[in-house]
C-alpha cells in the first residue's frame, strides 16, 4: 500500500514539474504598429501570428496601435501585419527564455494614391466583442470634445465609462447619455460600444407656407423616392429620444409605406392617381393626394444587373450598427443575385482598393468570402473611392443591363475630396455614363445625412438608411426592384390650381425638392427618379375659395390683374402636368392629369389617403409644425388605426407604436 502511495506522489510531482516547465517556457508577442512616415499609431490593424506555416493567433491593435498576444510556447514565429492602404509587413519573432515579452515597434509603409488590392490583402480578422474587450484599456476620443472612456469588466457586466467636461450629452450606440459626471452604461453582450458625439448632420428644412393661387397658381417640385428619414427617426424613437426636427422629412416618411393601387398605365411607366377629401383637423379645408405608382418588376425577367459596391471601411464604421450590420445586409442581397448579375466591391479608408473584381452572381461563395473579410480602420477617403468605383463600373458597363454603384457609408468623409460641391460635380459628370448611384446609410452619432442624400440625388439613385437587419431585408430583398431598377428619371410635377375652387395651397413636405416654374420645361434640370414598384405620394392642404379663412394676402399689382377676369365653367380643381425621361433618354415626355373638384368626407376616403395623412401629421408633430397646434398624438393614432388595413408586413402597425412612443417622450 505504501508503495502505491509513493508511486502516486511521484506521478503528481512529475505533472507539477511539467506544468511549471510549460508555464516558464512561454512568452508573449507585443508591440505597437505605426505609420512609417508620420509615426501615427494604426488602430485596428490586423496581426496574424504563424508557426511553421500555421496560424496560431489573430489579434487587432487598439486605437493606440498597441497589441498583445496570448501566451505562446517558445519558438520562432512569423508576425504578419496588414492594414488597408499599407504594404504588408512580415517580421520574424523569436520567443525564448531571454526574450519572453520584448515590445517592438512595427512601421508600415503607406501606398500613396488609389491602389488595386488583392482580396486577401484586406483585413482578414473578424472582430468579435470578446476581442475588442480584450484590448488593453482602449481610450476613445470624441470628434469635437475631449472625452476619454475606458472599457472595463465590472463583475460580469461589461460597461463603458466616460465623462465630458462641458456637461453636454454624448451617445453610446445611438443612445443619448447625459455628460458632466461619469456615467456607466451596460454594453450589449454581443456588441461593443463606442463613445461618440451626436455630430449628425442634417440639411435644414424650412416648412412650406400657404401660397395664394392668384399670385402663385403653379406649384412645381421634383419627386422623391428616398425613405431614409423614416428609418432615422425610428432609430431615435426606439432609443427613447425625439429626433432632431431637420431629420424629419415628411415626404420620405410618407413614401416609406406601400400603397395599393389597381390602376395601370399602358402609355407611361407609372400611373397617376388623385383623391380629394376634407382635412381631419379643419373641415373647412381640403386635402389633395397625388400618387405616382410604378408597377413591380419580375426580377427573373429583369435586365442583367452590374453592381459595384463602394464600401466605407474607415475607422468611423467600426461600431456594430455600421460595418457589421452592412455585412449582414450584403449577405442577404447576395442570395438574391442571379447568374446573369455581376458584382464588384471597392473599399475605401485612407485609400481605396478593389477587393472583389467583377464576379458572376452564381459564384456566391466568392462574394460571401469577400464580405466576410471586410474590416474597419483608418481615415475616410470617400472621393477616391467614388472615382475608383465608377472606373470599375464603366469598364464592365452592360449596354443592355442595369449599371449601378451602391455606396454604403455613414457619410463621414474627411480625407481627399470632402467638399460636397466637389463630390456632386464628380457624380453629376459620372451619371452621364449611364451608371447610377444609390446610397445606403448606416450608424449613429456622426452620420452625415445631408451628404448622403445629396450624393444619391445627383447620382440618379435613391437614399435609404438602414438601422437594423429587417430594414436591410426590406431595402435589398423585398424592394430590390425599386432599389436597383429605374423606370423613369428626372420626374417633375407641376400643379396648376383653379382659383374658382382654391384660394390658397400648401405642399406638405418636399421642401428640399421645390423647383422654379421655369425648371419644369428645362430638360437640363435634374430631378428625382422612380424605380420599379416605387410609390410616390404628395399631399396638398387647400383652402377653398369660399372659405373666409385667408392665410395669405397680396397687394394689388400695378401693371397687371392679380385675379383672372373669369375661370369659365370648368369643373377641374387643378391640373397636374408630369414630365419624365426614360432611363437612357435625354429628352423628356410630358402628360397631364386633371383633378375634379368633387370631394369625399375624410372618414369615407380611401385607406391610402387616410394613412398618408396620418404619416404627414406625425411628421408635422415631430417638427413642431405651425399647422398642428390643435392636433394631438392620440388623434393621430386613432386615424392611423382606422387606416391600417391588411398591413401584411406590419409596417403600419410599427408606425402606430412609434407615434405612441413619441407621445410619451413629448410628455417627458
Amino acid at each position: 500500500m505504501k508503495a502505491q502511495q509513493f508511486m502516486v506522489m511521484v506521478m503528481l510531482l512529475c505533472i507539477s514539474v511539467t506544468s511549471i516547465a510549460q508555464q516558464t517556457s512561454t512568452g508573449k508577442i507585443t508591440g505597437t504598429v505605426m505609420d512609417a512616415n508620420t509615426r501615427r499609431p494604426l488602430d485596428f490593424a490586423n496581426i496574424t501570428i504563424e508557426l511553421s506555416g500555421a496560424v496560431v493567433q489573430q489579434i487587432l491593435t487598439n486605437d493606440s496601435g498597441f497589441f498583445l498576444s496570448k501566451p505562446l510556447a517558445f519558438g520562432t514565429y512569423l508576425v504578419k501585419c496588414s492594414y488597408l492602404g499599407y504594404e504588408h509587413t512580415t517580421i520574424e519573432w523569436v520567443l525564448s527564455a531571454s526574450n519572453k515579452e520584448v515590445h517592438r515597434t512595427i512601421l508600415m509603409t503607406s501606398n500613396n494614391g488609389v491602389m488595386l488590392m488583392d482580396a486577401c490583402a484586406v483585413n482578414k480578422v473578424t472582430r468579435s466583442s470578446k476581442e475588442v474587450m480584450a484590448l488593453p484599456q482602449r481610450k476613445v476620443n470624441s470628434i469635437a470634445n475631449t472625452v476619454v472612456g475606458v472599457e472595463s469588466r465590472a463583475g460580469s457586466t461589461p460597461t463603458f465609462r466616460g465623462s465630458r467636461s462641458d456637461g453636454t450629452a454624448y451617445y453610446i450606440d445611438g443612445v443619448r447619455v447625459q455628460g458632466g459626471n461619469s456615467s456607466s452604461v451596460p454594453m450589449n453582450a454581443v456588441t461593443s460600444s463606442y463613445l461618440v458625439n451626436n455630430n449628425e448632420k442634417y440639411a435644414p428644412v424650412i416648412e412650406n407656407n400657404f401660397k395664394s393661387v392668384s399670385a402663385d397658381p403653379l406649384s412645381t417640385f421634383s419627386v422623391d423616392v428616398d425613405r431614409a428619414s423614416y428609418a432615422i427617426l425610428r432609430r431615435y424613437l426606439n432609443n427613447n429620444s425625439l429626433p432632431p426636427p431637420d431629420a424629419v422629412r415628411i415626404e420620405e416618411m410618407i413614401n416609406y409605406f406601400p400603397y395599393e393601387l389597381n390602376e395601370k398605365s399602358e402609355t407611361h411607366p407609372f400611373v397617376v392617381h388623385t383623391e380629394l377629401s376634407n382635412a381631419p383637423w379643419d373641415s373647412s379645408r381640403k386635402i389633395m393626394q397625388i400618387v405616382l405608382k410604378a408597377p413591380e418588376i419580375n426580377l427573373e425577367k429583369a435586365p442583367a444587373t452590374t453592381l459595384t459596391f463602394l464600401i466605407d471601411v474607415s475607422g468611423s464604421m467600426q461600431s456594430p450598427d455600421k460595418l457589421l450590420l452592412l455585412k449582414d445586409c450584403l449577405r442577404l442581397l447576395t442570395q438574391q443575385l442571379r447568374p446573369v448579375d455581376r458584382v464588384a466591391m471597392v473599399v475605401y479608408a485612407g485609400n481605396a482598393g478593389l477587393v472583389l473584381d467583377v464576379t458572376k452572381g452564381s459564384d456566391k461563395q466568392t462574394i460571401l468570402d469577400a464580405i466576410n473579410r471586410l474590416e474597419a480602420g483608418g481615415s475616410t477617403a470617400g472621393g477616391a473611392g467614388i472615382q475608383l468605383a465608377y472606373k470599375i463600373a464603366r469598364q464592365h458597363f452592360n449596354d443592355n443591363g442595369n449599371n449601378r454603384v451602391i455606396l454604403a457609408t455613414d457619410g463621414d468623409f474627411n480625407v481627399g475630396i470632402t467638399q460636397i460641391s466637389e463630390l456632386t460635380r464628380l457624380i453629376e459628370k459620372e451619371r452621364e455614363s449611364g451608371v447610377f448611384l444609390s446610397v445606403l446609410g448606416f450608424g449613429s452619432g456622426n452620420i452625415n445625412d445631408e451628404t448622403m442624400e445629396t450624393l444619391a440625388d445627383k447620382g440618379n439613385g435613391n437614399y435609404n438608411y438602414i438601422d437594423n437587419l429587417m430594414e436591410g431585408k426590406k431595402v435589398l430583398v423585398n424592394e430590390m426592384g425599386g432599389t436597383l431598377f429605374t423606370v423613369a428619371k428626372d420626374v417633375k410635377l407641376q400643379v396648376e390650381f383653379n382659383p374658382k375652387y382654391v384660394q390658397a395651397y400648401r405642399l406638405i413636405g418636399y421642401e428640399n425638392r421645390l423647383l422654379n416654374k421655369e425648371d419644369f420645361n428645362n430638360d437640363v434640370k435634374d430631378a428625382g427618379d422612380i424605380g420599379a414598384g416605387h410609390c410616390v405620394t404628395a399631399l396638398y392642404e387647400l383652402i377653398p375659395t369660399a372659405s373666409q379663412n385667408r392665410p395669405v394676402s397680396v397687394d394689388p399689382l400695378r401693371y397687371q390683374q392679380l385675379m383672372p377676369t373669369t375661370t369659365g365653367d370648368s369643373l377641374e380643381l387643378a391640373n397636374i402636368s408630369i414630365r419624365y425621361k426614360e432611363p437612357k433618354s435625354k429628352t423628356s415626355i410630358k402628360f397631364e392629369h386633371p383633378v375634379m373638384h368633387t370631394s369625399e368626407q375624410f372618414d369615407n376616403a380611401s385607406e391610402n389617403l387616410r394613412f398618408a395623412v396620418t404619416v404627414a401629421l406625425f411628421g408635422m408633430k415631430l417638427r413642431n409644425a405651425a399647422y398642428t397646434e390643435q392636433i394631438t398624438y392620440k388623434q393621430i393614432v386613432k386615424t392611423g388605426k382606422s387606416a391600417k388595413g391588411e398591413d401584411q408586413e406590419g409596417y403600419r402597425a410599427e408606425l402606430i407604436k412609434l407615434i405612441q412612443t413619441a407621445e410619451l417622450l413629448a410628455g417627458r
